[in-house]
């Protein structure tokens, strides 16, 4: 890890950090702005969801273009969208208008996972990658737990009506982060996938200085298979590291985004609607998901990616059960639950990542994680729509069941098809 590998890390992190920032803050927006545009309960979801959704199209059109036209140039597109998206939800009047740019912002979300991670995973030493690439995850939750405290501050200081304001607040750290990625340097390995291999040569020494040798990586891409695309991630071997990949991120993800969304309104079905206890509660349980991360980068390197994976998933089962089972319980307990199942969950959360980007060869690789976030957001927008449906008509005893046995398939894809990388280069793991 070199100076430039920090500061590649600190820019790709930007992303994330952002994406956590608008995907939260509209958790405690919606209860300002459910009165003041008269949201129905269909309103609601679609606001909610609205984002999940764009990130399904984000990720399956911009993650391929990304392999076509390269990494740096996206790098700054979809923040733009980012940041002009966001000012200008702090003018809408009507649900629609709210709906439509919460979708524009999820595209560009989207196309960011994949341009973002395998950008870095291109760049970095074998040995890091892994605690690396799920720094960006950090990222992500450190910026829904910053959105988090920012609401709650602004509904305790400012009133409810302050959600245009905390809509629109994105847009700050948004321009400071695109400043941040002009500049920022093409993957090496892309450009010998596209046989540019004096332009990878002239980065490589720009970088590590004139002495830099790039032979290995350039003998390692030159075997590959070119011009694969969408028909390579369903055909043998990567067809199940991307059945592996979706299914592990949708099963973990779902009940995530299910609480980053509503997690003030779950709070307030299990009692705690008294002030603003159940804002209070909710950036806490924000806090302990960031805070779970921090292990989990330690153990990926240190125990490796599958067995963190299994036994992570194993452990966020347990809170779910003991919530369906006893929705009545003391508010002491239910948070307890809650922010137990926020720092096990740490596992998944880091690897979601990891995992794609270092299964997938170059040529595909920012395919394969736009595809991999896309079928996650399936489940992730479908459980965010419905969870409103399923408080209403399941309780939420019944609602904590149903994400209990979300994770329990989790655990169960995990134990069958999760492969283990540790120690293994980006070429080697990437292989069939």
């Amino acid at each position: 890890m070199t100076f430039f590998h920090w500061r590649l890390l600190l820019q790709s992190a930007g992303g994330p950090f952002l994406d956590g920032w608008l995907l939260s803050i509209i958790g405690v927006a919606l209860i300002g702005m459910t009165p003041a545009l008269g949201l129905s309960g269909t309103d609601l979801s679609l606001a909610g969801a609205a984002a999940l959704i764009g990130i399904f199209f984000g990720g399956l059109v911009f993650g391929r273009m990304t392999d076509i036209i390269g990494r740096q140039l996206m790098y700054t597109i979809d923040l733009i969208v980012l940041v002009v998206g966001s000012v200008l939800c702090a003018f809408v009047d009507h649900a629609w208008q709210i709906i439509l740019l919460r979708f524009l912002i999820g595209v560009a979300i989207g196309a960011d996972y994949p341009i973002a991670t395998s950008l870095l995973a291109e760049w970095l030493p074998t040995r890091q990658r892994a605690a690396m690439l799920g720094s960006l995850v950090v990222a992500w939750f450190l910026g829904a737990t910053v959105a988090t405290f920012l609401g709650f501050a602004m509904v305790e200081y400012l009133g409810e009506d302050s959600w245009r304001w905390m809509l629109a607040s994105s847009g700050v750290p948004g321009l400071i982060i695109l400043l941040m990625r002009i500049g920022t340097p093409e993957s090496p390995r892309w450009l010998i996938s596209k046989g540019r291999i004096d332009e990878a040569e002239a980065v490589v020494r720009k970088i590590y200085g004139q002495d830099a040798d790039l032979s290995s990586i350039r003998d390692a891409e030159s075997v590959r298979p070119k011009r694969l695309g969408y028909s390579a991630l369903l055909q043998g071997e990567y067809l199940k590291r991307t059945f592996f990949c979706g299914m592990f991120y949708l099963c973990a993800v779902t009940p995530v985004f299910a609480i980053y969304t509503f997690g003030p309104v779950m709070l307030s079905a299990f009692g705690m609607n008294e002030g603003n206890l159940s804002n209070i509660g909710y950036a806490l349980i924000s806090l302990l998901f960031l805070l779970g991360c921090l292990p989990a980068l330690r153990l990926s390197e240190t125990i490796g990616r599958r067995p963190l994976l299994l036994w992570s998933f194993a452990l966020m089962i347990l809170p779910f059960l003991a919530l369906g089972i006893a929705p009545e319980a003391p508010v002491g307990l239910i948070i307890f639950w809650f922010c137990l199942y926020a720092v096990t969950s740490g596992g998944p959360n880091i690897l979601e990542w990891s995992y794609p980007n270092e299964l997938f060869p170059t040529d595909i690789r920012a395919t394969a994680m736009g595809v991999i976030t896309a079928v996650s957001r399936i489940g992730a927008a479908l459980g965010t729509f419905l969870l409103p449906l399923s408080l209403e008509h399941y309780g939420d005893g019944g609602t904590m069941l149903i994400m209990a046995a979300m994770t329990a398939v989790g655990f169960i894809i995990s134990y069958f098809l999760a492969p283990e990388t540790k120690g293994r280069s980006l070429s080697e793991a990437s292989g069939v």
